[in-house]
């Protein structure tokens, strides 16, 4: 079996929520149907619900489930900025971190080109974290234009936890509703919804053990927000179609099984994290860890450059020796690309490329931090003899690394 060390693109689904999606799926009822079948369906929705809602710190009433975490993502930012500007047309800024993954992110470009928005990218500093001088300056210079701000709980590349509250509380002086993607927050580091005062919140199931497919956007009761797709007026008429009860329930079971254990596997994680962030240290001392420090950043959280190797080539090399990463950046049309979240932290391009994400969740054991340690000097030394790749497609570079490390033909 090979290590898995990639828990922030997906973690492993907990037997609790296998049980719940294998005893509904072989169950038969639409939720909006109003028999017998129908009922107990709709029993297993809402009773999700209020485990959802428990876990976060919300009211039931609050969750509005969706596909996931992109589509909560796109509905908080779009409904929101719609409902607002059509209040008042002169609202068509949107205050956005430049850190944002690009579920926002992309979201609110694609408003920029076809709905008049204009976007204002918030800075970070070293270690990824918004600003609040400039959200203060960009909100205060003139408020009465911002449709409204969208700012991550922690990132998902760097694991930098950013200072809701605080930005919550500019924008409030203002009557400034502030949405946030908590997707690799939620089920890692206590998050209350109530108690944030944010407006929209998103968070995905497969994030935290439960299935992919599933997500939900926490909204606020007082909350006006204009809908991305239309029908059957489920969810509050936000998100109309037809729900997903196992998935549903599944993501419940996952949400109320991280909830129970968190405060131990944030501690037991974290140590796994710090044991990793050291040894790594030791083993290739050039390497450098990027994010906020200690508590400041999520507890499975290990984000390092790499000097002179290609992220891709030495992710392709601990593959080979059964350990699986990330290099946390975008790819696209088999080019890799520097991180956007690493340059917006004022990395150059050739330091960005380096970048390898280990993060852990809750299979990891010290033995995937043993087996990391053990592989990773070769593999470090192997991607950097291969060097930057320059633009060469991840493909062409793979093959490369493959050949020097006479795992491929020629």
């Amino acid at each position: 079996m090979p290590v898995y060390l990639d828990h922030a693109a997906t973690t492993p689904i907990s037997a609790e929520a296998l049980a719940a999606l294998t005893r509904e799926l072989a169950r038969t009822g639409n939720p909006s149907s109003l028999h017998g079948s129908g009922r107990r369906a709709r029993r297993a929705v809402e009773d999700a619900r209020e485990t959802l809602a428990a876990a976060a710190g919300a009211h039931p009433s609050e969750v509005i489930f969706t596909s996931g975490g992109t589509e909560a993502d796109n509905l908080a930012v779009k409904g929101l900025y719609w409902a607002r500007h059509g209040e008042n047309p002169k609202r068509t800024r949107i205050l956005c971190s430049a850190v944002e993954h690009h579920a926002v992110q992309d979201t609110v470009e694609w408003l920029e080109r076809h709905e008049g928005a204009e976007a204002v990218w918030l800075p970070v500093d070293s270690d990824g974290g918004v600003r609040l001088d400039a959200v203060k300056e960009a909100i205060e210079c003139d408020p009465e234009s911002v449709a409204l701000v969208t700012v991550m709980w922690a990132n998902n590349e760097v694991g930098t936890i950013q200072p809701v509250a605080e930005i919550v509380d500019l924008a409030r002086a203002h009557g400034i509703p502030v949405h946030s993607d908590a997707v690799q927050a939620f089920g890692s580091v206590p998050v209350d919804f109530r108690a944030s005062g944010l407006a929209a919140m998103s968070v995905s199931g497969h994030k935290i053990g439960g299935p992919v497919g599933v997500g939900a956007l926490f909204l606020g009761r007082a909350v006006k927000l204009t809908p991305v797709q239309h029908g059957g007026g489920q969810e509050r008429d936000v998100r109309s179609g037809t729900l997903d009860t196992a998935s549903i329930a599944a993501f419940a079971a996952a949400a109320g099984t991280a909830a129970e254990h968190l405060a131990g596997e944030r501690v037991r994680i974290g140590g796994l994290r710090d044991r990793l962030i050291d040894g790594v240290r030791q083993a290739v001392p050039e390497a450098m860890l990027r994010g906020a420090p200690g508590d400041g950043r999520l507890p499975g959280n290990a984000h390092f450059t790499f000097p002179g190797c290609e992220g891709d080539s030495l992710l392709f090399l601990l593959d080979l020796a059964g350990v699986e990463s990330s290099t946390g950046s975008a790819c696209t049309a088999g080019v890799p690309r520097p991180s956007h979240v690493l340059l917006a932290m004022g990395l150059d391009e050739d330091t960005a490329r380096g970048a390898q994400r280990f993060s852990l969740g809750h299979t990891s054991t010290e033995a995937d931090v043993d087996a990391l340690l053990a592989a990773l000097p070769e593999a470090y030394a192997r991607a950097r003899q291969a060097g930057m790749a320059g633009h060469e497609s991840s493909i062409q570079t793979a093959a490369t690394v493959a050949r020097q490390a006479g795992t491929a033909p020629a």
